[in-house]
């Protein structure tokens, strides 16, 4: 979700506290980014398209049903009876799978990963592993992401080291500039040795 106000102010523009307000009343603190409409979109229409077809297929079937005797109608709607419970429960795991992998790459977004194939294992794993969910959220995705660190900790970016880095980049770089800078020669170049001399001439060209 993205908050409405923050968003208008990334742009630069500057609201005072009653056009908040207005805002907050009128169309509420947060909305669906595009990638959210389009997942909510997706999923109603998957919904939409299951029910239509499962209702096409009950009138088919009941369009079958004329002119057979009661024994006949009866053995063939135990069949479909058979067939539309089977198919009721696919199109229930087809909606839990498509949930439950948007969940995870939604929790999965912030986490950094050492490589592609990295993130690719992790997701093929905590796709197989099948955290529970509440809300739309992972339960205990926290715990599963540290105790995959202590089987495989190359899968992930160490951020207290990267840190570490940035920071000793930091320091380092300006004293490597500064072990690389020469003074320059000065003096009468008609009293300086070879070596001197050579240098005059070098930052004099």
């Amino acid at each position: 979700m993205l908050k409405i106000i923050i968003e208008l102010e990334k742009l630069g523009l500057e609201l005072t506290d009653e056009q908040k307000e207005s805002i907050k009343k009128s169309i509420g603190e947060e909305v669906y980014s595009k990638s959210e409409h389009e997942k909510k979109v997706e999923k109603v229409e998957t919904e939409r398209d299951g029910f239509k077809q499962r209702a096409e297929t009950a009138e088919e079937t009941l369009k079958g049903f004329e002119g057979k005797d009661f024994d006949t109608i009866t053995k063939e709607r135990d069949e479909w009876k058979k067939k539309a419970e089977a198919a009721e429960e696919d199109f229930k795991k087809q909606i839990e799978e498509r949930d439950y992998k948007d969940a995870v790459e939604e929790a999965v977004k912030d986490l950094k990963f050492t490589s592609n194939s990295a993130k690719k294992a992790f997701m093929s794993d905590i796709m197989s592993d099948r955290l529970k969910m509440k809300d739309g959220k992972l339960l205990g995705f926290s715990d599963y992401v540290e105790a995959y660190k202590k089987d495989d900790a190359s899968a992930f970016v160490d951020e207290k080291e990267e840190e570490q880095n940035n920071n000793a980049a930091l320091f380092t770089d300006p004293m490597s500039k500064d072990q690389n800078h020469q003074e320059p020669v000065t003096g009468d170049p008609n009293k300086m040795d070879f070596a001197t001399y050579k240098k005059w001439r070098e930052q004099n060209q």
